[in-house]
């Protein structure tokens, strides 16, 4: 029965009934009423109408309404004008767009390792999806996978935390640019050894506190020099970000290094350490790998970031990971609340899959590590071959970083001239392919990628040079 209004008059009232088309609801007990069908019946007071009346709008005329354009204001926050773009996001969007356009680029700036995720670590993100599992998490992750960190950490690393000093984010770099956020005020100090992962500095800008680089030397595998940053700490010094194995160089600290940078650390009661172990697992023996907040005296000022993305191939999935006091902890947690919110909960799932494939991540992980160490020990010896190369071998990651500079200053026949390492990049996208021969005043380099302080992950090549 469609929806209809039936009306009817008597003296002082006109009544309407609403037929409503409602299954399973109930709204009368009427006799002969349709099943899981039922009517309402309601008074309309005082309404009089003429079905004869056709009443017409009176005649209005057109009246054009003119807006006048202004001018827009287009001006951004000085602290976004402060900041820098990722030149090595700049690369890769690069070498991403050739490659959409069929160009053989094979793309090395982003770390990122090309081997697929763990099956075991798939499953569980699919068990995620089709039990159910799709909903928000509390803020600082769900307790399973904090309570399965704290025991990664205890067992791996020889820290203590308990899951309300862990904070679970999108990445570890979240985990990063919230720590500098949480503990930096404007005029802070952020001390960063250099070569550095180029979102430090920014990080610290965002913070509106003042990134201070100090320079490391290729001669000593770009390990920092205690005594070099006992000279730039003041009162202003703030947080000092330690990557090991490093992001760029690969470089690994050792324990003993470590030791005597924590003696300096200690006597600086503002100083913090921001401890970025992102690659710890890849690393290659004899090097071996030390957490910051193991020595003596540091668990209080150390806040530890890591996540998956590296190690256990899960760049994509988004998830990494703060521990440090709760103090440290729960400001930081406060920023993501109001930023992101919890972590996906579909990549939780899959992540304490990760975390159980056993000691330093079992035999998935070992298998990886055991490629990049075969890539790393060709790409030295190739590129140690090249005259003007000079090269640190790293102990970690998986990364070269290589000094090119010899080749500074050479003009390349229609590209120009090649100013630093960025020109020397798009010059190898622009013009490299598909010989992928280059020559700089006459001199010939045979090899894939090159570059001056250039990173270059060897996660996504293993060919032999031309």
């Amino acid at each position: 029965m469609a929806n209809s209004l039936h009306t009817f008059s008597s003296s002082s009232t006109t009544a309407a009934r609403l037929n409503l088309r409602a299954p399973s609801l109930a709204l009368s007990d009427s006799p002969g009423s349709d099943s899981g069908f039922s009517s309402i019946s309601f008074p309309l007071k005082s309404l009089k109408f003429s079905t004869r009346q056709v009443i017409k709008p009176p005649h209005r005329t057109t009246t054009k309404l003119v807006v006048k354009a202004t001018e827009v204001d287009i001006s951004l926050s000085p602290k976004v004008n402060s900041i820098k773009p990722s030149k090595t996001v700049a690369i890769t969007d690069q070498a991403t767009a050739l490659v959409q356009a069929g160009v053989p680029v094979i793309r090395l700036a982003a770390g990122e390792p090309d081997f697929d995720t763990p099956a075991p670590i798939v499953k569980a993100g699919k068990n995620a999806i089709h039990e159910g599992y799709t909903r928000y998490t509390p803020n600082a992750g769900t307790v399973e996978i904090r309570q399965a960190i704290c025991h990664k950490l205890k067992e791996e690393n020889g820290i203590s935390y308990t899951p309300d000093q862990i904070l679970v984010s999108n990445g570890a770099k979240q985990s990063s640019v919230q720590a500098v956020m949480a503990v930096c005020s404007p005029g802070d100090e952020v001390i960063i050894p250099a070569p550095f992962w180029v979102s430090y500095p920014e990080m610290a800008r965002m913070a509106d506190a003042k990134p201070v680089i100090l320079p490391t030397k290729i001669s000593e595998n770009f390990l920092l020099d205690p005594k070099a940053l006992e000279s730039k700490l003041t009162e202003k010094s703030r947080l000092l970000i330690l990557c090991s194995p490093s992001n760029p160089t690969g470089s690994v600290y050792p324990k003993r290094l470590l030791e005597e940078i924590a003696q300096i650390v200690a006597k600086h009661p503002r100083l913090l350490v921001l401890s970025d172990e992102i690659y710890e697992h890849i690393i290659y023996a004899p090097a071996t790998h030390t957490s910051f907040a193991s020595l003596p005296g540091m668990w209080e000022r150390t806040l530890t970031v890591n996540g998956f993305s590296k190690a256990f191939a899960m760049t994509g999935w988004r998830l990494g990971y703060l521990a440090g006091p709760k103090h440290f902890v729960s400001a930081c947690g406060k920023i993501q609340s109001q930023f992101t919110s919890g972590a996906s909960s579909i990549s939780q799932k899959a992540g304490v899959a990760a975390l159980g494939l056993g000691y330093t991540g079992g035999e998935a992980v070992s298998i990886m590590v055991k490629a990049f160490r075969e890539r790393r020990d060709f790409l030295v010896k190739s590129f140690g071959e090249l005259e003007g190369v000079k090269i640190s071998e790293p102990k970690g990651a998986f990364y070269l970083f290589i000094d090119f500079s010899s080749y500074y200053g050479s003009e390349v026949e229609g590209f120009g001239k090649i100013e630093n390492s960025e020109s020397l990049c798009r010059y190898l996208l622009d013009e490299g392919q598909p010989q992928l021969e280059f020559v700089f005043d006459g001199k010939s380099a045979n090899v894939d990628k090159l570059g001056h302080w250039l990173c270059m992950t060897f996660s996504v090549m293993y060919q032999k040079c031309l």
